[in-house]
């Protein structure tokens, strides 16, 4: 899948320093997302070999910035219901925030789950506090639907959920 500045596809294991540099390592990436900070370059080396034993059974892709031809994030989608997607994590190294990639990204997935997919209806998520996740999903049509509380399986934590949803191309 292809956009102006950047492309998704299944991660190769030589990614895995990219990743690592650009997103794995970077708090700020993490700070919306239920992922650890990865703390050095085998940690690194393992979950990209984890990353591509999940891509092949899931619609998830790495993010590869055109001019540089790098990994700079990630992004996926799930399958809910019959004919209804969500994205299941969308996420840039802090460079790579601001320049319309992750507007690029939400629009690749919404055409896909329309025109591969046949979807009627996708799903977005964010944090009350992740005013760019928030802003980025009304830029792309899509409607609040309602706040739920999740716990992070990882640490325990409860943190806010807000859900929003776009009815999808084909199923107006």
């Amino acid at each position: 899948m292809e956009a102006e500045d950047i492309f998704l596809k299944k991660a190769c294991f030589e990614d895995w320093e990219a990743m690592y540099r650009n997103v794995w390592s970077r708090p700020e990436a993490a700070r919306f997302m239920v992922w650890q900070v990865t703390k050095d370059e085998e940690a690194a080396k393992e979950r990209m070999k984890r990353t591509i034993l999940f891509q092949e059974t899931h619609d998830t892709y790495l993010v590869y910035e055109k001019k540089s031809a790098q990994a700079v994030g990630f992004a996926g989608i799930g399958e809910i219901g019959p004919g209804i997607y969500e994205e299941t994590g969308i996420a840039f190294g802090p460079e790579y925030v601001g320049k319309g990639y992750g507007k690029q990204v939400l629009r690749l997935l919404l055409k896909y789950c329309e025109e591969v997919l046949c979807g009627k209806e996708f799903f977005y998520h964010t944090r009350p506090d992740n005013a760019a996740s928030k802003a980025l999903a009304l830029s792309c049509g899509f409607v609040y639907r309602r706040s739920e509380w999740k716990r992070n399986p990882k640490t325990g934590k409860e943190y806010e959920l807000e859900v929003y949803s776009k009815r999808l191309a084909f199923f107006p």
